[in-house]
């Protein structure tokens, strides 16, 4: 930790120093490139300033006269030759004809020899020259440049002699040009140097080398000179000032490091100990005090890997409680968190050392171990756990009575992963529920195949639906006096491609689990309607599961339904169990008011089978009410049946609730049914399910096809 103190203090050192040292660096740039401008206008300038006075001389009315007019030597001596040695401005001038040949010039007040001339006439003045020869239109005959002579680097310019008011001279013959030259001195620089600022400026060769420098260069861009000047380092200079007390700063700071580290350490040794309860508190379940998914899951993982390691195995043991939702609802959530608490205190004992015991949330609970023993040790916890909890609890003052089934699952050797044995485990428990509770199930590769097989009669069954492949079969309902028809029970029925008719209780059951109830009962429903348009005096019953009953648009479909069939609303009769009326009695009750607005009668299923809540036949207003078959089967086997029976059907007429009584299959039922009162009968005795067309048949009515009813 010390370490990582010094390295962040260097850090935060080196990045301080490097930002004033890039700091400084930036500001001797700028002032490299304010003087690298500064000395680019003075050279501007010092030819600008040529310029001009050479504009000057060569449109004056007296330059035009007695150099393009006629020749007056002495004018010439007396008005450009002394300016040459006593002007600042120009120190060569030299008149130049239209062919280009010098006629006379002058040099520091010295008239010019014909050889001293061509010294100063050089390759690229006559190329300048040349240019301005032949400048024509409005643009000025005036160029200029530098130029490398025998006296040094001098600014030139070679201008037209012409009237001021004139662009050109008319007469092209007799042309004359002036050439002045000022030439770049020790004193000159000096003076540039104190005009603008730039101690040390200097003039330097074209091949000298210095980094602080502007190229002065020919006509042809060649350099002929060079300006050179020492930098002045402004942030070099800033930089040794602020030094010191960037130490000082950077002193500070590491005292500053130092107090932090210390109380630091603190902190963080107080928030290790946090984060460790923490992730401990995040993989415990607070109820219980026991392991929860996810520690479930880190612990099995580790036990797997150190399985793979030793080539032992790895068990695991999924706990389901039965029952336990009853004690919930019938005692409080309270009674259940201390049912929980109990059995986890119980489960503790049970499993002991060397295992993980986890609460995966609700009532659900697994075991893990490892070893070579592992399958017998689980076999014989999940044996002395379903005789714990077999026992009833004590529960304050309560009695609660529950069990347990249990899924087990085992890693060979770790080769199964943590989260495919959580998984084997549980579809093994969720078989041991199925086959009757109370008990253990160790997985079977065959679950899968089952599952696999349920997953596709899931996606047969759908595309079955959306084909309108579901067909339907109608049960007669009879009235009890006459023994007449009266009515049909419409059932769903399936003729699976390739396997074959598929019992209600195998296809209805995965319809409900996977939401296709929906979509399936209203198919049922409109075929159903579709086929009674050809039966005028029957009613309709059809069965409506609770995951229809859900819907709150389920009226709405139904409405659409009669709508479209051109049903009427009061032949068709809907039947459901009390389980949905049960659980939610509110959301029940309207969900029952909507649907009898719609027109249709609600009829009470398996009336004697659940609870059979007289409180529950008041509440709603059932139109109908259907006796189990259970009740119906009981009779002539002793005389308390047929009294429960009667019992039944007087309770109905008291609410004043018509009864009627399904399973029927005997004569001697058929008599004690209409004895004990009941309306409709229907069962075997009068006829199996059946087609439309046989329900048809019996009637004498010719049926009618689909296509053609709808």
């Amino acid at each position: 930790m010390l370490g990582i103190f010094a390295a962040v203090v260097i850090v935060v050192t080196g990045i301080v120093l490097a930002a004033l040292d890039r700091v400084g660096a930036y500001a001797n740039h700028l002032d490299e490139e304010r003087s690298r401008e500064v000395v680019r206008g003075a050279i501007h300038t010092y030819i600008g300033q040529l310029r001009n006075v050479l504009n000057d001389s060569a449109t004056r009315d007296d330059t035009v006269a007695y150099l393009h007019r006629q020749l007056d030597l002495e004018w010439l001596r007396r008005n450009l030759g002394e300016l040459t040695g006593t002007a600042e401005l120009f120190d060569v001038a030299v008149v130049i004809d239209q062919d280009g040949r010098s006629m006379i010039g002058y040099a520091d007040g010295v008239l010019l020899g014909e050889q001293q001339l061509a010294n100063y006439l050089t390759p690229d003045v006559r190329d300048v020259f040349r240019a301005t020869k032949a400048i024509r239109g409005d643009a000025t005959p005036q160029l200029s440049g530098f130029v490398k002579t025998a006296k040094g680097l001098a600014a030139f310019s070679i201008a037209l002699v012409r009237d001021r008011s004139e662009s050109s001279v008319v007469d092209t013959t007799g042309r004359r040009y002036l050439l002045f030259m000022r030439h770049l001195t020790s004193s000159t620089v000096d003076q540039l140097a104190r005009t603008y600022a730039l101690p040390g400026l200097h003039l330097a060769d074209a091949d000298a080398k210095a980094s602080h420098r502007v190229n002065i260069l020919s006509p042809l861009a060649k350099p002929v000179g060079a300006l050179a000047w020492e930098s002045r380092a402004p942030g070099d200079i800033s930089l040794e000032q602020v030094r010191p007390l960037v130490w000082c700063a950077v002193a500070m700071v590491a005292i500053y490091f130092l107090l932090l580290f210390v109380s630091g350490w603190q902190a963080l040794a107080r928030f290790r100990a946090d984060e460790a309860a923490a992730v401990r508190l995040s993989l415990t379940d607070r109820l219980s005090g026991l392991s929860n998914r996810a520690g479930l899951f880190g612990e099995l993982e580790k036990l797997i890997d150190q399985a793979r390691e030793d080539g032992t195995d790895v068990a695991l043991l999924y706990l389901d409680l039965d029952g336990f939702k009853e004690v919930n609802d019938a005692y409080g959530h309270n009674t259940g968190d201390r049912l929980i608490k109990g059995v986890s205190a119980g489960l503790k004992v049970l499993v002991g050392e060397g295992a993980v015991l986890a609460r995966l949330g609700g009532d659900e609970f697994a075991v893990a171990l490892s070893g070579r023993d592992a399958e017998r040790r689980v076999i014989d916890i999940s044996d002395r756990v379903l005789d714990f909890l077999g026992e009833p609890f004590t529960i304050g003052e309560r009695v609660a009575v529950i069990g347990c089934s249990i899924g087990v699952a085992i890693s060979a050797r770790g080769m199964i992963s943590g989260e495919e044995i959580v998984r084997r485990a549980d579809m093994a428990m969720y078989c041991a529920k199925e086959e009757g509770r109370g008990r253990w199930t160790r997985y079977d590769p065959a679950m899968d195949e089952e599952r696999e097989e349920r997953n596709n009669m899931e996606l047969d069954l759908r595309e079955a639906i959306e084909r309108q492949e579901i067909s339907v079969a109608f049960q007669p309902v009879v009235d009890a006096r006459s023994l007449d028809m009266v009515g049909v029970e419409a059932l769903a029925r399936w003729t699976r491609k390739g396997h074959g008719n598929v019992p209600p209780d195998v296809f209805i059951p995965i319809a409900e689990s996977t939401g296709l109830i929906d979509q399936l009962g209203l198919c049922v429903l409109r075929n159903a309607c579709l086929a009674l348009r050809q039966w005028p005096d029957l009613s309709l019953a059809v069965n409506v599961s609770p995951g229809q009953f859900r819907d709150p648009a389920f009226a709405t479909y139904v409405e659409d339904v009669l709508h479209d069939t051109g049903t009427d609303a009061s032949r068709i009769t809907l039947e459901m169990t009390e389980t949905y009326f049960i659980q939610n009695p509110a959301r029940a009750r309207g969900a029952l008011e909507r649907l009898k607005q719609t027109g249709v009668k609600i009829a009470l299923d398996d009336f004697g089978s659940g609870f059979s809540s007289v409180g529950y036949l008041r509440q709603f207003h059932f139109d109908r009410m259907k006796i189990d078959r259970s009740l119906v089967e009981s009779l002539g086997q002793n005389d308390r049946a047929l009294d429960v029976l009667k019992a039944t059907v007087s309770l109905a007429r008291a609410l004043d609730i018509p009864v009627t009584a399904e399973g029927v299959e005997t004569d001697v039922q058929v008599s004690a049914l209409k004895l004990a009162g009941c309306d409709l009968l229907q069962g075997y005795f009068f006829g199996r399910p059946m087609s439309e067309r046989e329900i048809a048949a019996r009637r004498g009515v010719q049926p009618v096809s689909l296509s053609k009813r709808a």
